[in-house]
């Protein structure tokens, strides 16, 4: 029995998540390495050659890692649980004109739980990934995520949907790290090759980043149904023809086929009406959004007024704002305006480097 625990860890056949489980198997850990199947490429219809982390090359790099340390190493087939949840959101989300985030779901509802279900059945304390961020305990017996020290690849935005028993179980040991470090601790365990190995940004079940022809892979007849709405301005004014409302996102400026002499960028989306509103930058400035869905983390409700800095994407450095309980949700209010609130995206609270909580952007104001 190890001294420290057994923890099970989500292995890809990266480089976060094989130094993340070699760090805990050096540290002491009675670690086992288990690497999820989620989607099958074969049946994507991408053109693009595999990549990232549901391919053989992946799982086998994740099992030689196992085998060279002494430890044991599973494949966990999660097809069915992934592509009922995050694949039908994700569809049915761009289908209601909104964003989402699929790498949220995925974690939220998907990874996390299905990794605490093996881990219970191989009696494992712990579940650990490689994510950049970290997990703390609050003095309320609260447990919440962190941002990771290496603050350009931090990942405590994807996390907010953890709940606490998955939380109170949950080890990030690359949070407290940078990534130029943890390259050279996989140069250091013997995987130079490893430490120059891409890294994938994409979603992996559109491996090409081609989310416009995966949807209508995925939906019959969408082209038909959908195609030739109207772009028109705030007024309501038509200014041309566009090739269907999935097919767009807020605060899009590219890509949009149309020439009105200046740049313009997609400020609303109307799947009923299937228009899409374009305007000005200054447009898509929003001083409130309402956010549902809400998963508290450092504390169990809203303190009506409460101060927070609120991140609406991924990589947005994120807004001064106060929040207040709304309905089933909150409504977050920006002291200055934010550019490009889109529904369907997270909405993710901090109080300092804390994650207070987070939910679903459901509208802008």
């Amino acid at each position: 029995m190890s001294r420290k625990g057994k923890v099970l860890v989500a292995m890809s056949g990266g480089i976060d998540s094989t130094v993340t489980a070699l760090m805990l198997h050096n540290e002491g850990y009675e670690v086992v390495g288990i690497t999820m199947k989620t989607w099958d490429y074969a049946t994507s219809g991408a053109s693009k050659k595999e990549t990232g982390c549901c391919n053989l090359d992946s799982f086998n790099d994740a099992r030689m890692a196992a085998v060279q340390h002494g430890f044991p190493h599973f494949v966990l087939d999660i097809r069915d649980e992934f592509g009922d949840f995050v694949i039908d959101n994700f569809v049915e989300e761009y289908l209601a004109g909104r964003t989402p985030n699929p790498c949220v779901m995925c974690n939220t509802h998907i990874k996390w739980r299905a990794l605490l279900k093996r881990a219970d059945a191989m009696e494992c304390e712990f579940i650990a990934t490689g994510h950049y961020g970290n997990i703390g305990q609050h003095s309320n017996g609260r447990y919440y995520v962190s941002k990771g020290l290496d603050e350009t690849k931090d990942q405590s935005y994807v996390l907010w949907g953890l709940q606490q028993d998955l939380l109170s179980r949950t080890l990030l040991p690359l949070g407290k790290y940078r990534k130029t470090e943890i390259r050279q601790m996989a140069h250091d365990y013997g995987y130079p090759e490893l430490a120059k190995k891409a890294e994938s940004y994409e979603i992996c079940f559109v491996p090409d980043n081609d989310y416009r022809g995966f949807l209508k892979k995925k939906v019959d007849g969408l082209e038909e149904r959908v195609m030739g709405g109207a772009f028109v301005d705030k007024h309501g004014k038509i200014l041309g023809k566009h090739k269907g409302y999935p097919f767009y996102t807020i605060g899009q400026r590219k890509g949009l086929d149309i020439a009105l002499g200046r740049p313009v960028f997609v400020t609303a989306i109307d799947p009923d009406t299937n228009t899409v509103m374009l305007g000005d930058e200054e447009d898509l400035n929003r001083s409130e959004a309402i956010v549902s869905r809400i998963n508290w983390m450092k504390y169990d409700s809203v303190t009506e007024g409460m101060e927070a800095t609120t991140k609406i994407r991924y990589k947005d450095k994120g807004s001064l704002s106060t929040l207040h309980a709304h309905d089933n949700g909150v409504q977050v209010k920006f002291y200055d305006d934010v550019k490009g609130i889109a529904p369907g995206q997270s909405a993710v609270f901090y109080e300092g480097d804390d994650v207070i909580g987070g939910g679903i952007i459901q509208r802008n104001i």
